[in-house]
């Protein structure tokens, strides 16, 4: 028979103190930074870590060190050729590009001296007419126009007000990133006043250029440019000069008639001496006194050309009449040709413009005739 052993009553005794003992005696606890052996990293891993710092570490100083040459390299400036609401595109593009090309030593200045700026009117309708301008006498790009201003003093640029209407304001930037030739000006194209246009004109243009002459012309006129500039340039006595081609004639009082003047009583039965709106040029001391004038203190009239002639009759200014700035025909000493009365819509611009400049006398003869002309004749 199998025996069974049999533990007395002291044995378990001597095991619960054991148990006991186990149970009050603190666990031993490995250091919190010493890893277990069940922790310990392979020498693989341990150098697969050390490969990821050291990589780290060299992007790091690599990043430092391109950002210490950045803080020495110069900053570029794109400078934005505005005052108020006006800007003159073309000199905020030749900022940006300048500074694009890294060639920000070569500064556009900020008001540059010319000896003219010549404003040529236009309206967000009027595309096709700029672009007849741009296939004749205005110059087509950038570059052109920018090396007209080197050559002739003339800074050329279309002037255009502003619009609520999104979708026009999206197609003139449009055109104006192409072309870069525009005078934006603080006038409100859905509203057209056009006296209010035009002393806008003239403060935008005195504000942006350091000119002797500032020019409105309109954009259904045929003009030579260096022909302009010649006049332009003429020494003078008086430093108060109103240069156009000048007229008088009655007062439109009939509200029904074209050119009607609703403050014709304030002038009689017969215009004063003044200027046809199509082309006219004033000088820099006479548009300063515009431009100075206090608000709401200039009249103005329906017509523009009337009341810029009214403001001249407010000042001491020279007016000086010069026939070749409406000639209805080229000839050789033509500055401005258009017709009078005006081509306007639906006649086609683009077609007489360029008849105009495939006539020689128009586009290519000199800028004036020989002297000894008129000696020949004779």
């Amino acid at each position: 028979m199998p025996q069974h052993h049999h533990s007395s009553a002291y044995d378990f005794v001597d095991d619960d103190d054991d148990l006991l003992k186990k149970k009050r005696k603190p666990p031993s606890k490995s250091p919190v930074f010493l890893p277990t052996s069940s922790t310990v990293p392979s020498r693989r891993v341990l150098a697969l870590v050390l490969i990821i710092a050291a990589a780290c570490v060299a992007v790091g100083v690599s990043g430092i060190a391109f950002a210490a040459a950045a803080l020495r390299r110069p900053p570029r400036i794109v400078t934005v050729f505005r005052c108020g609401r006006a800007e003159d595109t073309l000199r905020t593009f030749r900022s940006k590009s300048l500074a694009a090309a890294g060639r920000e030593e070569e500064v556009v200045a900020q008001r540059p001296k010319a000896l003219a700026v010549v404003g040529v009117y236009t309206g967000f309708s009027a595309a096709d007419r700029r672009d007849a301008l741009r296939g004749t006498w205005f110059p087509s790009d950038s570059d052109a126009l920018w090396r007209l201003d080197r050559d002739t003093g003339l800074a050329l640029r279309f002037v255009i007000g502003w619009t609520k209407d999104s979708k026009n304001m999206t197609t003139l930037r449009k055109e104006i990133d192409i072309h870069h030739d525009f005078l934006l000006i603080d006038a409100d194209e859905d509203n057209l006043n056009l006296p209010h246009k035009t002393l806008e004109f003239f403060k935008a243009a005195s504000d942006l250029f350091d000119a002797e002459f500032y020019v409105k012309a309109d954009d259904d006129i045929y003009l030579r440019p260096d022909r302009l500039a010649t006049l332009l340039a003429k020494d003078r006595a008086h430093r108060l000069s109103y240069i156009g081609c000048m007229k008088k004639g009655p007062v439109i009082t009939d509200p029904d008639m074209k050119w009607y003047e609703s403050s014709g009583k304030l002038i009689g039965e017969e215009y004063f001496l003044h200027a046809h709106g199509p082309i006219y040029a004033l000088s820099a001391d006479t548009v300063a006194f515009l431009v100075n004038a206090r608000n709401d203190s200039l009249r103005f009239f329906n017509n523009e050309d009337v009341t810029i002639g009214s403001w001249m009759l407010a000042m001491n200014v020279d007016h000086e009449d010069n026939k070749a700035l409406c000639e209805p025909i080229c000839s050789p000493t033509s500055i401005a040709v258009w017709s009078n009365p005006r081509c306007l819509d639906p006649c086609n611009l683009q077609d007489k413009l360029m008849e105009l400049h495939n006539i020689s006398s128009c586009s290519n003869s000199s800028t004036l005739p020989p002297e000894d002309e008129d000696d020949d004749e004779r």
